[in-house]
């Protein structure tokens, strides 16, 4: 995967300019690096790359001559119309581990018992990992398969989830990952009784009377 990317000199408030033309304001940061490298690249083209990878498969950026490889390490997003606003990316080395957040996925919640009876739902609790591993180890997201839960007592842990043992989990490993929450009929609101000056409850007659001797009252005094 590879994403042409070019040099950039724009910085502060002028890289407004660069999102009106399409292009999206990136750093490339790593611990071997001197310094970052600010770059730029196509708007359309990183959306399109990041549905493929994701976080956690390293990608290559290319300008002029230049090969680096790369995990989309962040970005920043507009909090009203979603559009990326800017891009920070991690360099790495081929035969070097990093590392990162890999998502979790829960799978074939609607072939679980306890959701087809429908008296409870599966809840994602935590949606992503830290994990350390080889780049070429590294894996896109971490698959829960949740078809099997039957019960409400049902708890999937950090420690419970299947992965390569090339990769190694840094994350709590007793933290919840996935849980089941119980659907409970809502009972209905009670209307709350009608009462008359001295505070005292009357049943639905006596307030419909009231009401039409309040009308025929009005009508009299108009008369007169």
């Amino acid at each position: 995967m590879k994403l042409d990317v070019e040099l950039r000199d724009l910085r502060g408030k002028d890289v407004n300019k660069l999102r009106r033309e399409g292009k999206i304001p990136a750093v490339i940061y790593g611990k071997h690096m001197d310094a970052p490298i600010s770059i730029v690249c196509d708007k359309n083209e990183f959306v399109k790359l990041y549905k493929k990878v994701w976080t956690s498969t390293p990608i290559t950026l290319k300008w002029k001559d230049i090969e680096e490889m790369v995990l989309i390490y962040d970005f920043q997003l507009d909090p009203v119309s979603d559009v990326v606003l800017h891009v920070d990316f991690l360099w790495i080395k081929k035969g070097e581990k990093v590392t990162t957040e890999v998502s979790i996925v829960i799978q074939w919640e609607e072939l679980s018992p306890i959701v087809k009876s429908g008296d409870a739902n599966i809840q994602l609790v935590k949606d992503f990992i830290e994990v350390e591993a080889l780049p070429k180890d590294l894996p896109k997201e971490i698959v829960v398969d949740v078809s099997y839960i039957d019960d409400l007592s049902e708890t999937i842990f950090v420690k419970d989830l299947e992965i390569s043992s090339a990769v190694e989990i840094k994350d709590d490993l007793d933290k919840v990952v996935v849980t089941v929450i119980e659907l409970k009929d809502i009972p209905e609101e009670e209307e709350e009784p009608t009462v008359d000056a001295a505070g005292e409850p009357i049943d639905g007659t006596e307030a419909e009377e009231d009401s039409w001797d309040n009308e025929e009252n009005s009508s009299s005094e108009k008369s007169e």
